[in-house]
Order: structure tokens, then sequence, then C-alpha cells
């Protein structure tokens, strides 16, 4: 640490720079130095989903990128999520209020058998960063946990993950369940994990199959429109 960078006063910062050190700030893991960000740029007159998407969901992207490019590895990663959790509880309450967007409700758990939660909590950081309200169903979940999820929040899209090649066929259990109820095509589908590949997102009946927390956020948004478009077509 050279003695310049540790002078750096966010509130000396113009709008700009200060973005831009936020991005530094997440990728780093800097809890306090983001809440401080965002209090600033609150109190500059942003908008709660201007700062949400240009300062800390465009800085969890270069930390998603970078985490898929094997640049940055899990435990940065989880630092800078949580260091964007901090953020976003100053903005929460602040985006109910000026109706932001909602974009999308997701359920997302890793499947029964598998205990593996740092990509799905990565999934959901970033979901709930580009403005999607996110319920988390934990590990080890049962068809039942999902279907009552999805029942109870009226979500529109149903995120399922898994690690182990052993529970990767119970994601066929849960869209089979979901089929003979008749309520296949109310959820937009996505899996993940590091063992799947597109085709067997297919194989098994998933609307896609993303390969990381960025591409999920993008996949999501992207059905999203296509459904509103469809509903006002």
């Amino acid at each position: 640490m050279s003695e310049e960078e540790d002078d750096i006063v966010l509130s000396e910062l113009n709008d700009e720079e200060l973005v831009e050190q936020m991005f530094d700030d997440l990728y780093d893991g800097l809890k306090e130095e983001i809440e401080e960000g965002v209090s600033i740029l609150l109190e500059r007159g942003w908008e709660p989903y201007d700062i949400l998407t240009k300062a800390l969901v465009g800085g969890m992207t270069i930390v998603g990128n970078d985490f898929r490019d094997g640049i940055l590895f899990v435990p940065e990663v989880l630092l800078a999520a949580n260091a964007m959790k901090g953020g976003m509880a100053i903005l929460k309450p602040l985006l109910a209020e000026t109706g932001a967007p909602r974009v999308g409700k997701m359920v997302i758990g890793t499947v029964k058998g598998d205990i593996h939660d740092i990509g799905k909590n990565l999934v959901s950081m970033m979901m709930e960063g580009a403005g999607f309200e996110v319920v988390d169903l934990g590990i080890n979940n049962p068809v039942e946990n999902y279907l009552e999820a999805l029942e109870k929040e009226e979500a529109d899209i149903l995120g399922m993950s898994a690690l182990l090649t052993t529970t990767m066929p119970y994601m066929k259990v849960v869209i089979d369940t979901l089929v003979e109820k008749g309520m296949r095509e109310d959820f937009i589908v996505l899996v993940g994990g590091a063992p799947l590949n597109e085709e067997f997102g297919k194989a098994i009946g998933a609307d896609a199959y993303c390969r990381d927390a960025a591409v999920a956020v993008e996949t999501a948004k992207d059905f999203m429109s296509r459904r509103h478009n469809q509903l006002s077509a």
C-alpha cells in the first residue's frame, strides 16, 4: 500500500471517479467503503436505482467476469458480495419507496443431496444486484420446497444449482413434476453448476443453462423482457 492510496477521500472525488473507486473497493471487498460511497452518492442526489445499477452492479459485473476467467477466486468473490450487501442494505428500503422497476422474482436453491451453495449465493447476490427479488431456499432442496416457494412467492423464475454429477439428475425430477402439475409454463427455469452444460439443460427441459452468475443475470433479464412483451402484445 503506497501512502498515496491511503489518502483517498471518497467525498472529494467527483461522481465518475467515485464510481470507479467503488468498483475497486467492491473488487477488494471493502464493505465500509462501499457503504460510504453509496451514502455519498445518495447525498449528491443520485437515484437509488442508478446507484444500484451503475456503481454496485457495474462493480459486481467486473468481479463476476474475473471469477469466470479464473483471475479471482471464491473467497475474494464472497468478500465482494459481502461488500455489495452492505451497499444493498442502505438501498433496499429506498428502492422499495421509489418503486424501482421490479424486474422479476426468482426462487433459487441447490437441489436435494447437494450442499454446495457458493455458486448459488453468487447468483442470488448478482440477481439482487440487478434488481430482481430473490428468495433463496438454501441447500438440499426436495421438489416440494421448490413447488411450495414458487406458488407462495408468485415467482417468475426458478433457479436450481448442483455441483455434483450425482445430484444433477434431480433437476429433471423437479422439472418433470412441474410438467405433471401443469405448472411448467408458468416459470422460467434456469439451471447452473460446474458439471452442467447446455446439452444437459436442454435434455432436462430447462429454459436455459447459465455457466456463471453474470450469464444468469443476463439470461433472466432476457427472458423477463420477452415475457413482458408477450403480455403486452
